[in-house]
């Protein structure tokens, strides 16, 4: 696999970061992955605008601009011979001595990959985890930060409690998301996601899914349980849920439709 890094395509397999660069040391960076149809960065913008976004909250100005950005995408997705791909990019603060307080002038890294598109998913069956939850009042819960460790936590009880996914509780009780994407849910006729001010992140796709009639609304698991159906939205796509908490929802009619209309 080649990938791009710190301004040029190279091989992974003998690409190294260095030991102290604070993406490693502390998770002190942003990523974003994108889906790529017949060589199209889908809703590129949409992610670099996020991307920006990010960085203005952490403080870590970006030294390249939109179109450099892309190029480095595409370089990459060329390099592989890859037309419809998973591409990430991701950008870290980049070296530094040690302790929490960031070098006043940074040299960020900047590392671009891209992979195969994988295949469709199943319906998921999701539980909602019990053992952490999403903090609402960080800023961290409205960007793409490298520190995913409740969403991992959140996964690995979903897989031993025999689940594919987690729903994340904010910490009033609310649902916030999944561990990977924006939870939507049909409940008495209206199609409705978590607010950003709950705990979700603000997804590319979620922004396109309420500019097609969806709506904002707090969802506590005892709404959740109402709905006629639901289903997750991340840039590589809509996923239909086939059961929350073991009740099953019975229909995916939106989430197909949405798909079709949303490619």
């Amino acid at each position: 696999m080649k990938i791009w890094l710190n301004g040029s395509v190279v091989q992974a397999a003998v690409t190294g970061i260095s030991p102290q660069d604070r993406g490693f040391t502390l998770g002190d960076g942003l990523f974003e992955t994108m889906k790529v149809v017949q060589g199209h960065i889908m809703r590129l913008e949409g992610h670099l605008a996020r991307l920006e976004e990010g960085a203005r909250v952490l403080r870590m100005p970006l030294p390249w601009s939109r179109d450099a950005l892309e190029a480095a995408i595409r370089a990459v997705i060329e390099a592989n011979a890859l037309t419809d791909a998973v591409a990430r990019l991701t950008v870290t603060r980049g070296t530094g001595p040690r302790g929490i307080l960031p070098p006043t002038d940074p040299h960020l890294t900047l590392l671009v990959s891209a992979a195969p598109q994988p295949g469709p998913l199943p319906p998921a069956r999701l539980c909602v985890a019990q053992t952490t939850r999403r903090n609402e009042h960080s800023p961290l819960a409205r960007i793409k930060s490298l520190n995913y460790l409740d969403n991992i936590i959140a996964r690995q009880e979903a897989a031993e409690r025999g689940y594919d996914d987690a729903l994340l509780l904010n910490t009033q009780g609310q649902i916030a998301e999944g561990t990977y994407a924006n939870l939507f849910a049909i409940i008495d006729g209206h199609l409705v996601t978590p607010p950003v001010s709950d705990g979700a992140l603000p997804g590319i796709l979620r922004r396109d899914v309420l500019a097609a009639g969806g709506r904002e609304m707090t969802l506590t698991p005892e709404a959740l349980a109402r709905a006629e159906e639901a289903f997750l939205t991340s840039s590589l796509g809509i996923r239909s849920l086939q059961s929350i908490e073991d009740r099953p929802l019975p229909s995916c009619t939106m989430a197909e439709r949405l798909k079709e209309a949303l490619r």
